[in-house]
């Protein structure tokens, strides 16, 4: 058995913990042993999964990999941490606020020899799977995609085009290479409202 924690206990790290603990038949899951889940909240346990230190953690020789779900801000720390402890590394997108920084963890994974992988679970869902089907072989001539979301707290999750790197994956994934051509916020603070326009242009214009 793989020995896994979870680092930090949001709705994705409850996901996880919840598959980690009832992995689907045949499946890789039924390989991974959750050893425990680290939060800076205390919880005691979470569904029989029991709150370790971040200490123990890095320290188990029982746990091989992290699942890192906390806020944007500390995904570089926590996956620098678990690295230079000799742990693989899953963590939710993005991997750093900056392509400096996540170059830097991909080469110190490498390194260390071990997997750095960075999830975007929405690229495994059957509703993707789909779209991407229904795209394959046409020429995009134009497309708009807009989605809402509540006002993130940009000293935890970043600058907003962070928030909406999903999105963007989507697009390279289904139409390759963007170049961005023009991109504009607008705040209203006084109604908590922020909304960021992203114009692109793909490989064949």
């Amino acid at each position: 058995m793989f020995g896994t924690v979870v680092v930090g206990v949001g709705i994705a790290g409850l996901a996880r913990i919840r598959d980690l603990m009832n992995p689907m038949p045949s499946s890789p899951s039924e390989h991974l042993k959750l050893v425990g889940f680290v939060s800076r909240r205390s919880f005691g346990n979470i569904n029989e999964a029991k709150q370790i230190s971040l200490e123990d953690a890095l320290r188990s020789k029982e746990i091989h990999a992290a699942f890192i779900s906390t806020e944007n801000k500390s995904h570089e720390e926590t996956i620098r941490m678990f690295l230079e402890a000799g742990k693989h590394v899953l963590v939710e997108y993005p991997m750093a606020l900056s392509a400096k920084a996540a170059r830097e963890l991909w080469n110190m994974a490498e390194q260390k020899g071990k997997v750095l992988h960075v999830e975007h679970i929405e690229l495994l869902t059957e509703e993707y799977k789909q779209l991407k089907k229904e795209v394959a072989g046409k020429d995009l001539v134009k497309g708009t995609l807009h989605f809402t979301g509540s006002v993130l707290d940009e000293n935890k999750a970043g600058f907003p085009a962070f928030s909406g790197i999903a999105r963007l994956t989507w697009l390279i994934d289904l139409f390759g290479d963007l170049t961005v051509t023009a991109a504009t916020r607008e705040q209203q603070k006084d109604k908590n409202y922020s909304r960021m326009t992203v114009h692109f242009l793909t490989a064949n214009k």
